[in-house]
């Protein structure tokens, strides 16, 4: 969250360390404030987190052993309560937990005393000193927090920003070390995270986000939606492709039967010449005959050759029917499928 913590007490240890000394009743747990009323700094700060919090889901999509949370306080210690320090971090992960419903706040005591494993603060000129002093020191010795990112300034008002990243050591925080691409890889995500350009809820800017062992970008929910309708686009156009494909076979054999046939036409007239023939030409019959027979049998192995020609074409018709019936489908079922919202 923007608001400085005011002060950080690293000796009051998380809810682990206080266990008997606490009365966590659930009166009590009701009691405590879930925001401060302090908007965010600028949209930037929102659509980052928003952003983040989308590329996490959507890395482990399915899942819900995991709680991603966003400008939210964090309760660890009844210290925390009494000093009424009830800042949160902007952008918190927390694994092996039930993420199937959304907290208000995120209280320790009733998450079996879990904390963030990975923790994402947005730096500007007015948190930056916070950020790395104060809270910084609060999530290595207090929360233990695994991983701790901060990203910013916010570019959109001209900032240059920056990626630091640390991972909890035996002796506390280790400095991540980006690679050439200035990206960090996160143990705990099992992804990289960097930068990317582009544009998001219609803001372009740079932002933070995620890239798996590859280095391909996790999508948003929106960005994987469009995708698989490309697929579905790029299907359709396959299976027009085919079904003209098909079309054009099914006119060719068309043709050749239609060849057959004026073929056999042409053969029969032929025969039937040639039978005229021997009929006038009495004296040659058994010659005459016997050529009529030839000729009979060339135009009977002709008309075969037809209707063997007519039934490859109607089948071929019958194929390209059914492709075009599934090119119908698929554009009805492009046409119901419902548009991308804003927000992803």
């Amino acid at each position: 969250m923007t608001s400085p913590v005011e002060a950080v007490s690293v000796a009051a240890g998380p809810v682990e360390a206080v266990g008997q000394a606490l009365d966590f009743t659930e009166d009590f747990t009701r009691e405590l404030p879930c925001e401060d009323g302090i908007p965010l700094e600028n949209l930037w700060h929102r659509l980052q987190i928003n952003l983040l919090d989308d590329c996490v889901h959507q890395l482990w999509r399915g899942r819900t052993d995991f709680y991603a949370g966003g400008n939210m306080f964090v309760y660890y210690s009844l210290q925390q309560v009494q000093r009424q320090d009830y800042k949160g971090p902007d952008f918190f992960v927390v694994k092996d937990v039930d993420g199937s419903y959304v907290r208000p706040c995120w209280v320790a005591w009733r998450e079996g005393g879990r904390l963030p494993d990975v923790i994402v603060e947005l730096l500007s000129p007015s948190t930056r000193s916070v950020d790395l002093g104060a809270k910084k020191a609060l999530y290595e010795r207090v929360f233990r927090t695994r991983e701790y990112f901060c990203y910013g300034p916010d570019p959109t008002q001209g900032g240059e920003p920056e990626l630091l990243g640390w991972v909890l050591g035996r002796d506390g925080y280790e400095a991540l070390v980006a690679d050439e691409r200035g990206w960090l890889w996160s143990r705990v995500f099992g992804a990289w995270v960097g930068e990317w350009e582009g544009e998001y809820h219609g803001a372009r800017s740079r932002w933070l986000r995620l890239y798996d062992a590859e280095g391909r970008l996790i999508p948003t929910a929106a960005e994987a939606a469009q995708a698989e309708a490309a697929r579905a686009q790029a299907e359709a156009e396959r299976a027009q492709a085919e079904a003209e494909r098909a079309q054009a076979e099914a006119e060719r054999a068309q043709a050749e039967a239609e060849r057959a046939q004026a073929e056999a036409e042409a053969e029969r007239k032929r025969a039937e010449a040639a039978q005229a023939e021997a009929e006038a030409e009495r004296k040659r019959a058994e010659a005459a005959q016997a050529e009529a027979e030839t000729a009979r049998t060339r135009a009977e192995a002709a008309q075969a050759q037809a209707e063997s020609e007519r039934k490859r074409a109607e089948a071929a018709e019958a194929q390209a029917a059914a492709l075009a019936a599934e090119i119908e489908r698929l554009r009805r079922l492009l046409q119901n499928q419902p548009e991308n919202k804003p927000g992803g």
